[in-house]
């Protein structure tokens, strides 16, 4: 009797444990960002350039930083920057101008 409990609490302990995710999930997960942060940008010929930063799961999200070049008239195809948050539960992008982010403060 002590051998089938024995038995059944190891089998509860390892049927709880935490798995990691692989990496073929994680290349999947980094492509959707980078796809869907390329597709909210508001500029051209738009590129990430910075790695993917990914917060705590608490926080739920990860964030890149992009650039490319403005599209209106006005902006005279000037480079800019955007930030995109990329909420991981809802697979969902939102973008920010970011042309002051990598700046010194004077």
């Amino acid at each position: 009797m002590k051998t089938i409990g024995f038995i059944l609490l190891s089998l509860m302990c390892t049927s709880y444990t935490a798995q990691a995710s692989s990496a073929e999930a994680w290349k999947k997960h980094d492509q959707n960002l980078k796809a869907a942060c390329i597709k909210v940008s508001q500029l051209k010929n738009t590129k990430v350039v910075s790695d993917i930063i990914s917060f705590d799961d608490r926080v739920g999200y990860s964030a890149v930083v992009l650039e490319g070049h403005y599209p209106q008239a006005h902006m005279k195809n000037r480079l800019g920057r955007e930030l995109c948050l990329w909420q991981r539960s809802k697979q969902k992008a939102s973008i920010v101008e970011a042309d002051t982010l990598l700046k010194p403060k004077k």
